[in-house]
């Protein structure tokens, strides 16, 4: 049998199964010492029956005018007859009975003491020289009754008192676990953005270091992901400068030189380098996504974000391609602002990018926080299109792109608590793809 996980079913078990042991062999020690005490009193009861007889029984024997006549105690009432005696003479004749005795089950006299048969307990006592004996006989089954009956008085109590233990002793540990439960669902409620500490009062000593330690590991992990989202705005904002410059160099050189060649090396130089912004971008983002901070403490609205993001792709060239659909109430989620930009970017870059040319992508934004982004195109095959969310993974449709676009989009739902579908063609339509979003929601 396989032990219970829970610490708590371990130590209710085990004082549980203590108790009843200690129970059971209290209870055991103590009818042993009542059942010799019963043997003393029913022994001393047997001597006493004894010498009080046998002095009767040799004034009435000495008084009888005929010899060796067999006498037999009359009863008052009728009763349960416990104890039995036979008087006997020096030849074992008989000479006076309890009225319920039976001669066979009394051996011959063999000396003053207590003998055991194989049905009773007896004893026997002797006066006139040993001339005149009296046998007294118990029976054993009486004894074994008597023991069975305070066997039966000791163990009702424990049939009550032993499942009380247990239930007591069950909402004894259960009550003591208490604080230990309230951490443990608190940890399990925690989700992977939540980093806040963990209650520390009312813990029994020998978990209260835990939480400690919990709170010391969550308040290191928040230190390093802080850490980390810092470093990725500042070497964002490093790598930026540097290729800007690099690329209007190129650019300058190109207006200055007359050398078609150099002037075309140049133009080569500067789309290298527009490359390399576009990537090392990317590659921030994909590390903004997987080490930063997705959910914040407040919800906010997403309509405004999306909209922001639609209007810079406008002004960037984009202007007539983007169909924008929002809902006429406050879309809340507590996603960072950041990292909703970052992947609205991401899809619309996507659309526009590998969509057919001169076609509207469609960006809706449901109140239930799905968000739909529909461009025009070839049909992709199933096999490619499960792989598009793979890193440097790219449609064979097209080889442009840094392939981490949908990478990061699905990496920042996911982290976020939601999920992302692509299906081509598009809902409704024989041709397209579409991205789908689930965000997560709520005031």
């Amino acid at each position: 049998m396989k032990a219970p996980r829970s610490l708590e079913v371990r130590l209710a078990l085990a004082i549980g199964l203590g108790v009843t042991l200690f129970w059971i062999t209290a209870a055991t020690i103590t009818a042993n010492i009542l059942r010799n005490e019963m043997n003393e009193v029913f022994d001393s009861a047997l001597e006493e029956t004894a010498q009080r007889i046998l002095p009767l029984a040799v004034l009435d024997i000495v008084g009888r005018e005929e010899q060796g006549l067999t006498q037999r105690i009359a009863t008052l009432r009728r009763h349960n007859e416990y104890f039995t005696y036979v008087v006997r003479d020096a030849q074992g004749r008989v000479l006076l009975k309890s009225h319920d005795a039976d001669e066979s089950v009394f051996p011959p006299y063999q000396g003053m003491g207590f003998r055991d048969s194989a049905t009773h307990r007896l004893y026997y006592d002797a006066a006139l020289q040993e001339t005149v004996t009296i046998a007294v006989a118990e029976p054993l089954e009486h004894r074994a009754a008597v023991a069975r009956k305070m066997q039966g008085a000791l163990a009702l109590p424990l049939l009550i008192m032993i499942p009380l233990s247990l239930v007591a002793i069950f909402g004894a540990v259960r009550l003591s676990f208490r604080s230990v439960r309230r951490l443990r669902t608190d940890l399990a409620a925690r989700s992977a953005q939540d980093l806040s500490a963990v209650a520390e009062t009312g813990l029994p000593g020998e978990v209260a270091p835990i939480a400690a330690a919990a709170n010391q590991l969550l308040l290191r992990l928040k230190e390093a992901f802080e850490a980390e989202r810092s470093f990725t705005a500042n070497a964002a904002h490093e790598l930026r400068n540097p290729i800007a410059g690099a690329i209007a160099q190129a650019q300058r050189l190109q207006v200055e030189t007359t050398d078609r060649q150099a002037a075309q090396r140049a133009a080569d130089i500067e789309v290298t380098l527009k490359r390399l912004a576009r990537l090392s971008e990317k590659l921030m983002q994909l590390a903004r996504a997987e080490g930063g901070r997705l959910r914040g403490d407040r919800p906010a609205d997403l309509c405004p974000i999306l909209r922001l993001i639609v209007a810079d792709f406008e002004r960037a060239g984009a202007t007539n391609r983007l169909d924008l659909n929002l809902p006429s109430e406050p879309v809340l989620s507590d996603i960072d602002p950041d990292a909703f930009g970052i992947l609205c970017r991401n899809l619309i870059e996507n659309a526009l990018r590998h969509g057919k040319p001169d076609t509207p992508v469609a960006i809706t934004l449901g109140a239930d926080g799905r968000l739909l982004v529909t461009n025009e195109g070839p049909v992709i095959p199933a096999e490619i299109l499960a792989r598009l969310t793979s890193r440097f993974e790219r449609a064979a449709i097209s080889g442009e792109g840094s392939g981490l676009g949908l990478a990061i989009v699905r990496t920042i739902a996911e982290r976020a608590g939601g999920s992302l579908v692509l299906r081509s063609p598009s809902t409704g339509h024989g041709t397209g793809f579409e991205a789908v979003v689930t965000l997560p929601t709520g005031a």
